[in-house]
Order: structure tokens, then C-alpha cells, then sequence
């Protein structure tokens, strides 16, 4: 029944996936995320449900428009096939519970976040704020089941407040990485939180390096940071306890 229950899980996050790249086109432009439906930008032909399939339209018409054959972007069939995939390991993970669906909540912030920052380089507070609140609702379950709540409340602020300050020292990243990291930091707690941010800065500088490497980057250029927060954020996630548990391990601390 898991793989059944995977499967389904696996379409519910792809279908999703398809009105996050709405989202994500929608947002920076300040456009309606609800009306109109969705539509051919060239032109501007509703699109028929049919064509809405997740993944399996894109692959039928080729990626390009039904009535004009303009191209479209991989990135559609590419985030409905991610948003879909990382639902999936979340479910496999927790099974069904509250902390999923808080934690589904999680992961279609930082996948809106990050790929706006990618194709902008701004981070919008209105998609943060989702996430935000609902990393409050999850400190709140926390308490309410188990008793526990500083060490989450910790996370965020510590994670947010280390963001904020290389901010200050160096002004080498944006107000609204920080913002990403508090809401991360919520769902973490404190030491996974830290461990976010190690991985987020290793992750980066990897990051930076190859495309500055391979040109796509100059020395000069803004880096979008969202996506490595979020990389380092879900990593924390799914292995942050044990990874802590072994590093502390490994100095006898534990």
C-alpha cells in the first residue's frame, strides 16, 4: 500500500508543481496567481485542461503551444517532475501525519523561492510569509504533542540571525535569504538549523565556482543564495539528526 500511496503522492505534488510555475511566473510580474487561467504568453490562448497534464502534455505537444507552437520552457515539466519527486521522499520519510503536510508546506516555499531567485534574484516576502506561518503552526503542533518548541524557535532565529549577519560584514546576499533561512530554521531546530547553514555556504561557494568557471557568472554578478539554503535546508531536514549524532559522535561529545 506505500507504493500506492506514493504514486499518489508523486501526482498530487506534480499537479501541484504545474500551479507552482504559475507562481513562479505570475508572481514577480505582480500578476493575479488565480486569474486569468493559464495561458500561452505569445498567444495568449487559454490552455485547455487537457493540456494541463503534468509532465505527459509537455512530452505529447512536443513543449511547444497547441495553437501557435511556440516553444515552452522546460522548466514546467522540470518543476512538476522535482515538486513531485520531493513530496514523495517527504511522504516516504513521515508517512502520513501533521508534520507532512506542514513540512509539503515547507518544501513548496523554498521550491516557489528559489527558482524565482534564480530567474530574478529577488526573493517576494508574500511567498516567505506562507512559510513563515506555517512554520509557527508546526512550532505550535510541536508543542502541543510533544512538549518541545525552544529548540525550534532557536533554529529560526539562529539561522536567520547568522544570515543576517554576514549580510551586514560582507553585504554579499540579500534580506530576503535571511528571511528563507528563519522560516527553514522553524521547521529545524537549533543544531540542524546550524548544519543548514554550513551546508548552504559549502554548497554555494561550490555553486559559484562552477559558474564562474564555466562564465556564467562574473565576479561582480549576484549569486541567487535561495536555492543553497534550500538544498541545505532539506538535507538538514531528512538527515540533519543523524548527521549531528555523528559528528558529535565521532569528538566523543555524544
Amino acid at each position: 500500500m506505500e507504493g500506492i500511496y506514493g504514486v499518489f503522492v508523486f501526482i498530487i505534488g506534480s499537479i501541484l508543481g504545474s500551479f507552482f510555475n504559475l507562481c513562479i511566473f505570475r508572481i514577480p510580474s505582480e500578476e493575479s496567481i488565480v486569474f486569468p487561467p493559464s495561458n500561452c504568453p505569445k498567444c495568449k490562448s487559454n490552455i485547455k485542461k487537457y493540456d494541463l497534464i503534468p509532465i505527459i502534455s509537455y512530452l505529447i505537444l512536443r513543449g511547444k503551444c497547441r495553437n501557435c507552437s511556440e516553444k515552452v520552457s522546460i522548466q514546467y515539466p522540470l518543476i512538476e517532475l522535482l515538486t513531485g519527486i520531493l513530496f514523495t521522499i517527504i511522504y516516504l520519510y513521515f508517512g502520513f501525519s501533521v508534520e507532512l503536510f506542514l513540512y509539503l508546506v515547507l518544501v513548496s516555499v523554498l521550491i516557489i523561492t528559489s527558482v524565482i531567485d534564480i530567474n530574478t534574484g529577488y526573493i517576494y516576502e508574500r511567498v516567505s510569509l506562507v512559510g513563515i506561518i506555517a512554520g509557527v503552526v508546526f512550532i505550535v503542533y510541536k508543542y502541543i504533542s510533544s512538549g518541545e518548541m525552544l529548540t525550534y524557535i532557536l533554529g529560526g532565529v539562529a539561522a536567520g540571525g547568522i544570515i543576517a549577519i554576514i549580510i551586514l560584514l560582507t553585504n554579499g546576499m540579500g534580506w530576503g535569504d535571511a528571511e528563507v533561512a528563519f522560516l527553514c530554521g522553524l521547521f529545524l531546530g537549533l543544531s540542524s538549523s546550524i548544519l543548514m547553514i554550513f551546508l548552504s555556504i559549502v554548497l554555494g561557494g561550490i555553486g559559484a565556482s562552477i559558474l564562474l568557471v564555466f562564465g556564467k557568472k562574473s565576479r561582480k554578478d549576484a549569486i541567487p543564495f535561495a536555492p543553497y539554503i534550500s538544498i541545505g535546508g532539506l538535507i538538514a531536514l531528512l538527515y540533519g539528526e543523524g548527521i549531528v549524532k555523528a559528528f558529535l559522535s565521532y569528538y566523543g561529545l555524544y
